[in-house]
């Protein structure tokens, strides 16, 4: 199996496996992943998401060049249009596939090219010490193109990365954190654990309170601040309407843990 699928409790653990290629990702491995973006998001058995490379060199290396080159060549221009307006992109979450369940990456080793746009795509992003950084897509004669472009100047200082994507130069775990790329490093040992304690923390929240509240901030950042504050009331509505929103009340009063279904 190319990608593996563990649930854990609410949490899925997602895991790219092809170490003997650092996890770089093919056509088939690519389903995989879609498929697995799918079953997360339809089930209401998961409410968070962890995503992750076998082994300890790498997260994810990008799209394995040879498999997904010879495919695109295949393509028209046209048709490569099409498929991008269209398909879901590189790693399944990059483009055209909509989850609003949290997902996180826990990166181990590289994280570079298309791996690290994938990585961008995932909403908090844990990092081992030992963990890698870089779009290098420019040093090969192309651009990135699974959203490397747009995901990085609106998590990191615009200067930065301009910098990170026009030299193609690769940086540290703490050096990724220090730009605000990364939410936290911790020692390779401890990665999935640090992962996890914050994936069950989320789980221990409303569930739907919390997709709608992911919505809320993505589709609003770009909008103009009166327009977003009404699409946070229209996203909140349903939420107050909910069983879950009475649970939460109740068992604050009858001092014990909320015990929220999801409706």
């Amino acid at each position: 199996m190319a990608v593996g699928f563990e649930a854990r409790g609410h949490v899925a653990i997602v895991t790219i496996d092809r170490p003997e290629a650092r996890n770089a990702i093919d056509p088939a491995t690519g389903e995989a992943l879609v498929d697995a973006w799918r079953r997360f998001r339809d089930s209401p058995d998961f409410r968070v998401a962890v995503l992750t490379g076998a082994g300890d060199e790498a997260f994810c290396a990008g799209a394995d060049l040879r498999s997904v080159g010879e495919f695109y060549r295949s393509l028209t221009p046209v048709e490569r249009l099409a498929r991008a307006e269209t398909e879901p992109g590189l790693g399944g979450l990059t483009r055209n596939l909509q989850v609003w369940k949290p997902v996180l990456a826990a990166v181990n080793g590289y994280c570079l090219a298309g791996g690290f746009e994938l990585a961008l795509a995932c909403d908090i992003r844990i990092a081992a010490e030992t963990a890698t950084f870089g779009l290098p897509e420019v040093g090969w004669g192309i651009m990135p193109g699974a959203g490397g472009t747009q995901r990085l100047p609106r998590i990191a200082p615009l200067g930065a990365a301009l910098e990170l994507i026009v030299t193609g130069e690769r940086i540290t775990a703490a050096e990724a954190h220090r730009l605000g790329i990364v939410n936290r490093v911790v020692p390779r040992s401890e990665l999935l654990p640090a992962a996890l304690a914050v994936a069950e923390r989320i789980c221990r929240n409303g569930p739907l309170a919390v997709q709608a509240a992911k919505q809320a901030v993505y589709r609003g950042l770009h909008l103009p601040l009166d327009e977003a504050l009404r699409l946070e009331q229209l996203l909140a509505e349903p939420v107050r309407q909910s069983e879950d929103a009475r649970e939460g009340p109740r068992a604050f009063l009858d001092k014990r843990a909320p015990v929220f279904r999801g409706r």
